[in-house]
């Protein structure tokens, strides 16, 4: 995932990515404590993932509040 796709994107809809995010970081979670995580290198990804959306997400907030 690149940092510019997410910028392009609206608060909203990063929004559900970033929830999108959380449940497949709690599912494989899950499968790793359950054996059947295969892809191990998924989890820090997704945690990148989330970080990145989070970053671009107080970035927004940032400029919102500056215009404001």
């Amino acid at each position: 995932m690149k940092a510019q796709d997410l910028r392009d994107k609206t608060p909203d809809q990063l929004r559900d990515q970033l929830a999108s995010l959380k449940k497949e970081a709690f599912n494989l979670r899950f499968q790793k404590a359950t054996g059947q995580l295969e892809n191990t290198s998924r989890m820090q990804a997704v945690r990148r993932d989330a970080a990145r959306v989070k970053t671009i997400l107080n970035q927004k907030a940032a400029a919102a509040a500056a215009e404001a």
